[in-house]
């Protein structure tokens, strides 16, 4: 009786293919064997079938500044776009679809996003627009980014449309290490930024999210240009080797130092801090191994320094360190930077120093945590004149507490 049920309801449930589907399913399907040069003239082709014209990728350039078109034929190739105060840039910061209505239409701007980071925008034109289409358009945009992000891993055309200037070795090296700038869920949040986008040598990031433990490391290798690209790309394979095999805080640092010192010798090394968040229950675990002391902000306020015990830069082979706790309230954000950014000054003039640090911290209100560390990035970069003769690095992260078991849970 019940297999017949079963069968019944099989038998009721509609699953033939409808417009949205047939055209979301095309694309994938084709896309899967399709060069990267091609992926553009069939991403145009299928939205030319809801009546889509004017079609343009937007990508961000690596200063995040810019958002840069991407070329390729059937596509619609203008001149970059400013990230602050453009449509293009307000679909792309707030993750959100922007409409502008003009004489022939409505141009619509939707972000790309790979998961919560957003890749860039996709733009288009429809004479009408109604809820089916921001549906379809939406899932499409989702779609479009993972194929870019997937075609990105063999091709260099995408990460040369976001080049705006020449970049160094030792700056590809340190892009090639990093996750993606952002990573947001219910219940945590990250975003970083590196400077200068173009020549950036031994600072970089790493984090990873494993159940519900936040992992974060943020580095500066010694020295300058190649030399120190290469000592932070042993310091984060290092991190991630130990990271992966499930150590202690105290035990991942003991490996990092020992690998750096066994390669390197004594006299090289790498300031780190490295970070454990229980998402479920905010309790912050880390290590500081050289660094300055990260912020702790509450209510739009840096209520205080996350002093720790000392600890040797890693390579200089230092005792087992000590654990730093804290706990996090809902909502709290915890600002990771390297002396880079604070210690920065003109020639003949003072640092720029973390009072100026704390005060521009204080001052960004109401922002996302992408759009905060952006701004403060780039705010930071107008007050020291554009002047940034080391690297700089911000790593924010957000922590939002609850749970997201309701993500499992799938309406059809």
């Amino acid at each position: 009786m019940v297999a017949d049920e079963q069968k019944f309801d099989k038998i009721m449930v509609d699953r033939s293919e409808g417009f949205g589907e047939r055209l979301l399913g095309v694309l994938l399907d084709r896309a899967h064997e399709m060069p990267p040069q091609l992926i553009a003239p069939l991403v145009a082709e299928e939205i030319g079938r809801i009546g889509g014209r004017d079609i343009s990728i937007l990508l961000q350039d690596y200063e995040q500044l810019m958002l840069t078109p991407l070329p390729g034929r059937s596509l619609t190739v203008g001149e970059p776009e400013p990230i602050d105060g453009s449509p293009a840039g307000t679909a792309f910061l707030r993750a959100m679809t922007v409409e502008q209505p003009q004489a022939g239409g409505t141009r619509m701007f939707l972000p790309l996003l790979d998961g919560s980071d957003q890749v860039g925008v996709l733009a288009l034109t429809l004479d009408t627009v109604d809820d089916d289409d921001r549906r379809l358009l939406r899932r499409l945009a989702g779609l479009v980014a993972d194929m870019l992000v997937t075609k990105s891993s063999y091709t260099d055309q995408f990460f040369q449309a976001r080049r705006r200037e020449p970049m160094s070795v030792a700056a590809e090296i340190q892009w090639s290490l990093l996750p993606p700038l952002t990573m947001i869920t219910p219940q945590v949040a990250v975003a970083g930024v590196l400077e200068p986008a173009y020549d950036i040598a031994g600072d970089s990031f790493d984090y990873a999210l494993n159940d519900d433990i936040l992992h974060v490391a943020v580095i500066d290798a010694m020295g300058h240009s190649l030399d120190a690209a290469v000592l932070a790309t042993v310091a984060i394979g290092a991190y991630r080797h130990a990271r992966r095999a499930d150590i202690g805080l105290a035990e991942l640092y003991m490996f990092m130092d020992a690998a750096i010192h066994r390669q390197f010798g004594p006299d090289h090394f790498v300031t780190a801090q490295m970070m454990r968040l229980d998402i479920g229950t905010g309790h912050l675990q880390w290590v500081n191994a050289g660094h300055p002391a990260a912020l702790l902000i509450r209510d739009h306020r840096v209520i205080q320094a996350l002093e720790s015990p000392g600890t040797l830069p890693v390579g200089f082979g230092g005792d087992v360190p000590q654990i730093s706790k804290q706990t996090l309230l809902r909502g709290d954000r915890v600002l990771f930077f390297t002396d880079g950014l604070i210690e920065e000054h003109e020639k003949g003039g003072e640092q720029f120093g973390e009072e100026r640090l704390i005060n521009f911290v204080e001052n960004i209100r109401g922002k996302s945590i992408r759009e905060m560390v952006r701004d403060l990035s780039h705010a930071l970069m107008q007050e020291r004149h554009g002047i940034t003769t080391d690297d700089a690095t911000l790593f924010l992260v957000e922590w939002r507490g609850g749970t997201a078991d309701h993500l499992a849970s799938i309406d059809i």
